[in-house]
């Protein structure tokens, strides 16, 4: 029941009138729990991963040192230690592996994985000495390395896996590892529901509220000592104000109606969304279902980008917006210098944009606009022959100079150089706001705005004066989100410097 891709010439959903720019008001206990400061998550797929390639590093790096110390300054460098110690290393990590010492309850226990810990690494060193005595080649290997190896290497890993417990213990006191959950549907089915993840005895689980439509006796204000907090549209205004990690729909699938108005409310919000199965009288096939703990669930929505995909998007951002400043940085003076030649007012702008989950950022420009004209919201479009563009801001927007500043706010995280554009807070079309104008706008704000995007590339650039203009953006924002990769990126980056050749949109 994933998400699955949808065309680009299908319909969007249908979008709520609570999915406004408007912030919704919320009730009392709803705004406490979301103003309460949260801390950032910590994915545990990244940790675990981050903790495999540490210690595949340690233990080779430990062999070489021993090598260095006791083998190198009578034999000098020999290559086949150095295969060795690479291959020790990865049948160490795969062998902590089937010991079950890689997950976030492990790396809290000092007595579990530091005994499981030692017991790996010793069943990995009396394997490979077995191996060479069967190859015949333990004379070929010096008894006082491989002794010396096992003693560092196990000091250093124990030392390190002390460190990252008490690292990971800090992170669990601050909330950092635990998945702030919202349960949508009261009633009978959500009480189960909150029962059953209660009874999971090292559940990373924290129940946030209730979230329900019904307002009679079939959705109480305490499900299972869980407050009822308001309406999905609520649920979709809380979510931008606080942390949500996972959003679970206890409805039964006979309930098909009120299952497919929640999704339309919900697919707009960068949180996985699952459809608890608890109380499914319907068996599926096992492989039908994922499970969160010991409760079967089925996929309805996931997060656009999350885990080892965030990390490698935000790396591979950071990295070539360095680069990119590094070569256009004789641009950037020149840009700079005729503006403030141009006209008096100073040379970049701010101006306040929609970011990820609807955040307000500012976004930095080239000024093109006569300082007197700022205009911080964009409320009035900039349009062919504006008398409120300077003779230097005409020639920066058709060729997008103005927009290399952004490269700044890449730097800063407020925007990726490639997603969807992050458009301006009031600006509005034919008298309406942009969301008013196209179903599930705000659906292109489940990730980080780009600089660029595929929309961009397309030749969807430039004024906004039409909703189909606006609708083929938004559609082209919604197929970058659905089918994102390393590589699509690239490739709109090396598409961008051509569609910016196309300069008839662009005022």
């Amino acid at each position: 029941m994933a998400l699955a891709t949808r065309p680009m010439n299908q319909p969007l959903p249908g979008r709520p009138g609570s999915h406004s720019s408007t912030p919704r008001e919320l009730g009392p206990l709803a705004r406490a729990i979301a103003e309460e400061p949260i801390a950032d998550a910590v994915s545990p797929v990244v940790l675990t991963g981050i903790a495999r390639i540490v210690e595949f590093v340690l233990i080779a790096l430990s062999g070489a040192v021993v090598h260095a110390i006791w083998i190198y300054p009578i034999s000098g460098f020999e290559p086949m230690y150095l295969v060795i110690e690479l291959a020790v290393a990865a049948a160490a990590v795969i062998a902590f592996q089937i010991v079950d010492i890689y997950n976030v309850q492990a790396f809290r226990s000092h007595v579990y994985q530091l005994g499981r810990l030692g017991l790996a690494w010793s069943v990995v060193f009396l394997l490979a000495l077995a191996l060479t005595f069967f190859t015949k080649t333990e004379y070929s290997f010096s008894r006082g390395w491989t002794a010396g190896w096992y003693a560092v290497g196990l000091v250093v890993l124990f030392g390190w896996r002390i460190a990252l417990g008490a690292l990971v213990r800090h992170w669990a006191d601050q909330g950092r590892l635990i998945r702030r959950v919202v349960i949508v549907g009261g009633g009978r089915e959500g009480e189960a529901l909150v029962r059953a993840i209660a009874s999971e005895a090292h559940s990373d689980l924290r129940v946030c509220g209730v979230f329900d439509d019904r307002a009679d006796d079939r959705s109480p204000s305490v499900v299972a000592g869980v407050p009822k907090l308001g309406t999905v549209d609520d649920l979709v205004e809380f979510t931008r104000r606080t942390r949500v990690d996972l959003i679970l729909v206890s409805l039964p699938l006979t309930a098909e109606e009120r299952v497919l108005q929640m999704a339309r409310k919900l697919w707009v919000l960068p949180v996985d969304v699952r459809l608890a199965a608890h109380m499914n009288r319907l068996r599926f096939r096992p492989r039908a279902y994922s499970y969160i703990g010991n409760i079967p669930v089925l996929d309805i929505f996931d997060k656009p980008i999350a885990d080892w995909n965030l990390v490698l998007k935000s790396v591979f951002d950071r990295v070539v917006a360095v680069l990119i400043l590094l070569a256009i940085s004789p641009v950037m003076l020149a840009t700079a210098l005729a503006i403030k030649l141009d006209s008096k007012g100073p040379v970049f702008f701010k101006q306040r944009r929609l970011g990820f989950n609807n955040e307000v950022i500012e976004v930095f420009k080239f000024r093109s606009l006569y300082h007197e004209h700022a205009d911080p919201d964009a409320k009035r479009v900039v349009t062919k022959g504006d008398n409120r563009v300077t003779r230097v801001g005409r020639f920066i927007r058709k060729t997008s100079i103005d927009e290399l500043p952004q490269l700044l706010n890449v730097l800063r995280g407020d925007l990726s150089l490639v997603g969807p554009r992050p458009h301006a807070i009031h600006a509005p079309l034919a008298n309406k706001l942009w969301d008013d104008v196209v179903d599930g706008y705000f659906a292109r704000h489940r990730v980080r705005p780009g600089i660029t995007g595929w929309a961009q590339i397309n030749g969807w650039r430039g004024e906004l004066d039409s909703p189909e203009k606006l609708q083929q953006r938004v559609e082209h924002d919604l197929y970058y989100i659905e089918n994102w990769s390393l590589l699509f990126d690239l490739y709109i980056l090396l598409r961008t410097p051509f569609a910016l050749l196309k300069t008839e949109n662009a005022y």
